[in-house]
């Protein structure tokens, strides 16, 4: 029987939605009878959709009428209701379907003031998978030092080792996972440093996949096509489960602040992620990842945003520029030691 119905919204990006996962862990556990449902961007349905702490994912695009989402959500009469978005996008629902909403902190105010003044102002030092906690107080959960999660189908993981098995990798041959792609051009290392890199890696034997979006297969494609022939290009080319079943598969991944660094941490893959205008007091790293090394250089100028710009407002881009390949290359033989 049924005891308590819970609804948790969270829209944002792909590793907003991952870094969810440790609440609706701890929620499961704690509340093993409650039925938990997640309203999600619709894009984002395969990260959550084979998660087994979750007992419904509804999946709407910025097209779908607020009105209609949330009276199908009405009908479900939700007795526990976490706002995790918190956002302009969320609040019509908060109007719209009745009850107790209890929402999770954004801390924009200390945001803003750290970029502006470089000096945190933030109460404490917390991922904002922690943060999200704070919304489920009520529920008397805590998390409990595991990771973020990220569940793959069968028929995925099935798909994953045919496509690396036609590639000559995975079982065949080792190969490491690079993400050179972001939303924002300043969160972007050079693609030269991507180059020698990879061809650093590719000496020792390793392969090398990269890995994105449709949107990011132009840069990918590019920076493939420079590291030589036996380079794959996978952006655009897997799905999310896809995506995360080669992640799964990879002896490690070289990132970016990219959505494949949230996915490698929570399948629990050894990465190292490239951190340039953004820092870690907003919130927005690997979540208790086992084996994660991230790089970063402590400039007087970081941060100069929250996400990232199409430009550095100094034009020098110190933050990426000065974290060299070699430094990468080292970084990555020690997760990998």
């Amino acid at each position: 029987m049924v005891s308590a119905n819970l609804l948790a919204v969270r829209f944002g990006a792909l590793g907003d939605v991952l870094l969810a996962t440790p609440l609706l862990r701890a929620i499961r556990q704690q509340h093993p009878h409650m039925r938990v449902t997640v309203l999600t961007h619709r894009r984002y349905l395969p990260l959550l959709s084979d998660n087994p702490r979750i007992d419904e994912v509804v999946g709407v695009t910025r097209d779908d009428s607020v009105l209609a989402v949330s009276a199908r959500l009405r009908v479900a009469r939700f007795s526990h209701l976490l706002d995790l978005e918190n956002s302009p996008r969320s609040w019509p629902f908060r109007l719209l379907v009745p009850g107790r909403w209890r929402a999770a902190p954004q801390y924009r105010l200390a945001r803003e003031l750290l970029i502006r003044t470089k000096r945190s102002h933030y109460s404490q030092d917390s991922n904002v998978a922690d943060r999200y906690f704070e919304a489920a107080r009520h529920l008397g959960v805590t998390p409990d030092g595991g990771p973020a999660e990220f569940f793959l189908n069968p028929e995925a993981e099935e798909r994953a080792d045919a496509w690396l098995d036609k590639i000559g990798l995975g079982d065949q041959r080792p190969f490491v996972a690079f993400a050179p792609s972001a939303g924002q051009a300043t969160k972007r290392w050079p693609r030269d440093y991507w180059v020698r890199l990879v061809r650093r890696i590719m000496s020792t034997g390793a392969g090398a996949v990269f890995l994105g979006g449709a949107e990011d297969a132009p840069l990918t494609g590019s920076i493939a096509a420079r590291c030589g022939a036996e380079t794959v290009n996978g952006a655009g080319v897997l799905s999310l489960q896809g995506s995360g079943a080669v992640l799964k598969r990879a002896a490690a991944l070289v990132t970016g602040q990219t959505g494949s660094m949230y996915m490698a941490a929570a399948l629990g893959t050894p990465l190292v992620a490239l951190f340039g205008p953004t820092v870690r007091a907003f919130g927005y790293y690997p979540y208790n990842a086992a084996r994660a090394v991230l790089l970063e250089r402590n400039l007087p100028c970081r941060p100069c945003s929250f996400s990232g710009g199409e430009e550095c407002p100094l034009s020098h881009h110190r933050c990426l520029q000065e974290i060299q390949p070699d430094a990468v290359y080292a970084a990555l033989c020690r997760v990998l030691a």
